[in-house]
């Protein structure tokens, strides 16, 4: 039997600029996100749909989750394969397609890791870790467009 995990989270908008939503310009899309326990995440929509850019959007924290999922995993794989990383670093990035109807999907999201191990880094090695990692993100097994890896390895002196 599947083990469960639950997950909750308060959003709350915070744009009432006074008018409420009676125009799509009256209103701002600030917002919080809460969880428990945790700092608040200040929340707003892109730049490009009038949310303020010093604020995170859902599609910044889309690409972070994928990218931190898999980091967690290759980082876990690498401790179970008695490999030393001293550093990683991802630039992911991702592509969200907007129709013209306004809606719009991600067409896929590209990590970029940079790890540097302890030793040698056998490339077939780190390839067969990243591949594992991707398989095994609970992230990117829930998400329904490409999510590419294109790693690079250095060792550490």
């Amino acid at each position: 039997m599947a083990k469960q995990h639950r997950y909750s989270a308060t959003i709350e908008w915070l744009g009432n600029t006074g008018g409420g939503t009676s125009s799509y310009k009256a209103y701002e899309r600030t917002h919080e996100i809460r969880i428990d326990g945790k700092p608040p995440i200040p929340g707003s929509s892109d730049p490009s749909f009038r949310g303020d850019p010093a604020r995170y959007n859902p599609e910044d924290l889309l690409v972070a989750s994928l990218s931190s999922c898999h980091m967690l995993w290759f980082l876990h794989l690498a401790s179970a394969a008695k490999l030393v990383v001293t550093a990683y670093v991802d630039r992911a990035s991702g592509t969200m397609v907007e129709e013209s109807n306004g809606a719009g999907r991600f067409a896929e999201v590209l990590l970029k890791p940079e790890v540097t191990i302890q030793g040698t880094a056998d490339p077939a090695t780190m390839d067969a870790l990243h591949h594992t990692a991707h398989e095994m993100c609970f992230i990117a097994n829930s998400v329904n467009f490409p999510v590419r890896c294109e790693a690079t390895h250095r060792s550490a002196p």
